[in-house]
C-alpha cells in the first residue's frame, strides 16, 4: 500500500492505476470503515485498484460544530487501509485539495432540504464539493458509501447522476457494536452513561419497524412508537430529528411502505448521533 499526499502524485498514480474503486472517508478509521474498504477489495479483486481517501473537509462543518476536534489518527488509518486491502491511501492537506481564492462550490438543493440537511445547513453543499473534487481527481469507476449516512448515499447518487459521473455507487450495510450502536467516529465522545443510552437509538427504529410489520403503516404512530421509546431510554439526549421518508426522494410519508426509512439523529452531550433503518 502506498500513501500520497500531494495532488500531483495523486495523478502520476492515476495514469498507470487501470480500474479503481474509491473510498472515500474523514480518517478516524474503524470496523466501519474496514468494512467498506473490505467491499471495495472484493469488488475490484485482481481487476482494480483500492483507493481510499482520508480527508477531514471543512467545507462540511458548519459554525460551532466539531472540525478542530475531529479526530485525525493517519498512522492507525493507515493500518487499517493496509488489513482491509487498500492499495493506496490519499490524504492530502486542505490546501492541496481547496485554492485560497476558490470561488465554485457543488450545490445541493432538494434532497439536503430534510433530515441532517435541515439540521445543518450548508453541510451537504460541502460534502458535494469535496466528493466531486475526489472523483475528478481519483477519476474512478466505482466508489463505496455506507448506509450509516444515508442521505449522503442518497445525495452521492444523485450527485453522480446529474453531473454524469461514469462512476457505479455501492451501498453497505451499517457496521454495529455488539449492543447495536452504529459504529461512528463520534462515539469516543461519549461518556458512560451517554454511551449506555445510546443503543436506544437502533432499538427505537427497530421497535417501530417490528409495529409496521404487524400491519401498522400509519407513520406518526410509527414515529411516535419510537419517540415515547426514546425519551424513557435515551434520557441523557436529546432529539435533533426523527423522520420516516422515502429512501429515493427522502420526501416524509404519511404511511409506510416497502421503500420507507426512517431516520434518526439525537443529540448526547455535544455529540451528535445519527442512525437509519430501512423498511423492507
Amino acid at each position: 500500500m502506498i500513501l500520497l499526499q500531494k495532488v500531483s502524485e495523486l495523478r502520476q498514480w492515476r495514469q498507470t492505476a487501470g480500474r479503481v474503486i474509491l473510498v472515500p472517508t474523514m480518517g478516524a478509521l474503524h470496523e466501519g470503515h474496514g468494512a467498506l474498504i473490505q467491499e471495495a477489495r472484493r469488488l475490484a479483486g485482481n481487476r482494480a485498484q483500492v483507493a481510499v481517501t482520508i480527508f477531514v473537509n471543512p467545507l462540511q462543518f458548519g459554525p460551532g460544530e466539531d472540525f478542530d476536534r475531529y479526530p485525525r489518527t493517519l498512522e492507525a488509518d493507515l493500518a487499517i487501509g493496509e488489513s482491509c486491502g487498500a492499495d493506496m491511501v490519499f490524504a492530502p492537506q486542505v490546501s492541496e485539495v481547496y485554492a485560497l481564492n476558490r470561488s465554485i462550490q457543488v450545490l445541493e438543493n432538494q434532497l439536503s432540504r430534510v433530515l441532517c440537511g435541515a439540521s445543518r445547513p450548508g453541510h451537504f453543499d460541502g460534502v458535494c464539493t469535496v466528493v466531486a473534487k475526489l472523483f475528478n481527481l481519483t477519476q474512478p469507476d466505482e466508489a463505496v458509501f455506507g448506509k450509516k449516512d444515508y442521505q449522503q448515499l442518497a445525495i452521492i447518487r444523485r450527485l453522480v447522476r446529474d453531473l454524469n459521473f461514469p462512476i457505479v455507487i455501492h451501498g453497505v450495510e451499517t457496521v454495529r457494536e455488539p449492543d447495536g450502536l452504529a459504529m461512528s467516529s463520534r462515539n469516543r465522545y461519549l461518556n458512560p452513561k451517554e454511551r449506555s443510552q445510546a443503543p436506544a437509538l437502533r432499538q427505537a427504529l427497530l421497535l417501530a419497524h417490528e409495529s409496521w410489520h404487524h400491519g401498522q403503516h400509519n407513520s406518526q404512530i410509527l414515529l411516535r412508537i419510537a419517540r415515547e421509546f426514546l425519551k424513557t431510554h435515551a434520557l441523557q439526549g436529546r432529539e435533533d430529528y426523527l423522520c420516516l421518508v422515502d429512501r429515493e426522494e427522502l420526501e416524509p410519508q404519511t404511511q409506510a411502505g416497502p421503500n420507507s426509512l426512517m431516520a434518526v439523529a439525537w443529540w448526547f452531550g455535544k455529540t451528535r448521533l445519527i442512525d437509519n433503518l430501512e423498511f423492507t
